[in-house]
């Protein structure tokens, strides 16, 4: 392989719980709930699918499936998608579920894998070039900077700067080509089986990890040296 791409969300870093989110946000805006009413609000916040990178919803309002089938082409679209769904839950004050949103993109929220900085790392020591390829509706590059990763990725290539959205392979294809990589020698790890697979329409080797809480998932990602083959 001469590069390696990756998901962002659930393979190389990993959201805050749903309570942790809205507490977060809660002190951020000085409002105080009684402890019940916290927890259940994040409760209802999870089973609405709210918090991008957390769990899908339980239920899809109607009114948004539209929205939420093309949320990560724009930022527009994805800040809408999510903040449609936190309006689903009633919150003592209607700017919390705009507050929400923008805690998710801040890089307290995220935590990375403990060999994703490892993985990275040993990729780009033996010549391999490293790209992110992401459904995302925002840029996730202070979150690699912060956690001090963004050195050990050539690239970043957003679904919302393109308007396309994995499992789409033009998406794969910008990434390669900005790599200068032939797709039969890129190798991509993701999460999510129909977005990331996607990749193998251009022939790229694909490998799934588990989107699973950064405790239960130590060294998912170190196959990728040996898959990687230099």
């Amino acid at each position: 392989m001469t590069a390696v791409l990756f998901d962002f969300s659930g393979t190389l870093f990993r959201i805050e719980s749903t309570e942790s989110w809205l507490r977060a946000v809660l002190s951020e805006t000085g409002i105080t709930l009684p402890e019940a009413e916290t927890a259940e609000a994040a409760r209802a916040l999870e089973r609405a699918g709210a918090m991008p990178g957390g769990a899908p919803p339980l239920r899809l309002p109607e009114e948004l499936a539209e929205v939420w089938s093309v949320r990560d082409r724009s930022a527009e679209l994805h800040r809408a998608a999510y903040t449609g769904l936190s309006r689903q839950v009633p919150l003592p004050e209607p700017g919390l579920h705009d507050a929400l949103y923008d805690r998710h993109m801040t890089p307290d929220a995220w935590t990375p894998y403990l060999d994703t900085v490892e993985v990275l790392r040993t990729l780009r020591e033996r010549g391999i070039d490293v790209g992110v390829v992401s459904n995302i509706g925002w840029d996730p590059r202070p979150v690699f900077r912060a956690h001090g990763v963004d050195g050990h990725v050539n690239t970043y290539v957003l679904s919302y700067q393109h308007g396309i959205q994995k499992p789409d392979p033009r998406l794969f294809e910008i990434a390669c080509a900005e790599l200068g990589a032939d797709p039969k020698d890129v190798l991509m790890v993701g999460d999510d089986r129909r977005a990331d697979g996607g990749a193998a329409a251009l022939g790229c080797a694909v490998h799934f990890v588990d989107h699973l809480p950064v405790t239960e998932r130590p060294d998912a990602l170190r196959p990728v040296l040996e898959l990687a083959g230099r």
